[in-house]
């Protein structure tokens, strides 16, 4: 008597293989794109920080602007000159009160003068008259509109009196810095206009 056959072991199922990856169909579009860096490639760069606003004034723009501004300021001065030598040849007195009180009025008018001009509305806010003749204007980071406030802070307090107060103590190297920090600024900014948060551009 045969004896029966062992019966077959099943045999586990074996992995089929993938599909061969087939041709996109003629005419289809391909991507172009830049491939994704991976992990061993170097990051995409990163644009700077730099300035995206108006075009900034050149250093020479703002200088002659400012000189401007010096010579509008010095015409009091010379007014005040010609009275208080007026007088004098009257009273010596009245040419001293004449003198004291002059000197305290123009005073006055030489702080008043930039944040009267600056806090403008319109189409000449942020203009001395020096900067208007020049075609450059001061504004703000935030993008309010110069206020008298704003402008007083810039010119009086910041820079008037603290590069003043600065220079008293260490010999004209503050008003040297400040006065010429644009040459170097990325952003073309004098110190005053970092503590402020202004920019000096063309109007």
């Amino acid at each position: 008597m045969e004896t029966p056959p062992p019966p077959e072991r099943p045999v586990p199922d074996q992995p089929q293989a993938p599909p061969p990856p087939q041709a996109p169909p003629e005419g289809a579009p391909s991507y172009g794109g830049p491939v994704p860096p991976g992990g061993w490639d170097q990051p995409v760069a990163q644009q700077g920080s730099g300035w995206h606003g108006r075009p900034l004034a050149s250093w020479g723009t703002r200088l002659g602007a400012q000189v401007i501004d010096w010579l509008i300021l010095l015409v009091p001065v010379l007014v005040l000159a010609f009275i208080v030598g007026a007088i004098a040849f009257g009273s010596d007195t009245g040419a001293v009160v004449t003198a004291i009180v002059g000197f305290l009025a123009y005073l006055v008018v030489a702080f008043l003068y930039a944040p009267l001009l600056m806090a403008r509305e319109g189409a000449r806010n942020g203009q001395t008259w020096g900067k208007q003749v020049l075609g450059i204007r001061v504004i703000r980071d935030g993008g309010e509109q110069m206020t008298f406030g704003a402008a007083a802070l810039r010119e009086i307090a910041v820079k008037g009196l603290a590069v003043g107060i600065a220079s008293s103590i260490i010999p004209l190297i503050p008003w040297f810095l400040n006065f010429f920090w644009p040459l170097w600024d990325d952003q073309n900014r004098a110190l005053h206009d970092m503590v402020v948060s202004t920019h000096v551009v063309q109007a």
